[in-house]
């Protein structure tokens, strides 16, 4: 005998309005995760699921469990309210955290954008001629 199903198993049938959160939901997840230079494998891992799922929770075919969203959002380097949040307005990309030159050339930056006008164009002049050797 072949049963046909109309709705996901345990009555747990999904809305419209609930089907277009997961989907919006899965976008901010697959924005931030490549924003951080994360492979759908890589987040799946470190999640403990597989990538097809990941692909799924990303497309909205899957409901992401509830569980995994703060492990997602601290791995994304996001909030949860960010991946969540209802407005359509997409999750902001954190800053990496990374050593080296680049954090210090940014507070070098916001230093010179301190400084008076007249320095500023001198440091300027220096930095294009260091730039065109």
């Amino acid at each position: 005998m072949h049963i046909t199903r109309s709705q996901p198993p345990h009555g747990m049938a999904i809305s419209d309005d609930e089907r277009a959160f997961f989907i919006a939901l899965g976008g901010r997840i697959a924005q931030q995760r490549k924003a951080q230079a994360i492979t759908q494998v890589e987040l799946a891992e470190h999640l403990g699921v597989s990538q097809q799922a990941m692909n799924s929770f990303e497309k909205g075919r899957r409901r992401v469990p509830v569980s995994l969203l703060p492990v997602i959002a601290q791995t994304l380097q996001t909030t949860l309210d960010a991946l969540v949040a209802q407005d359509a307005a997409p999750a902001p990309t954190a800053t990496p955290k990374k050593r080296g030159p680049q954090k210090k050339i940014r507070q070098q930056i916001e230093q010179i954008e301190a400084l008076p006008p007249a320095k500023q164009r001198a440091i300027a002049q220096v930095l294009d001629s260091m730039l065109a050797s």
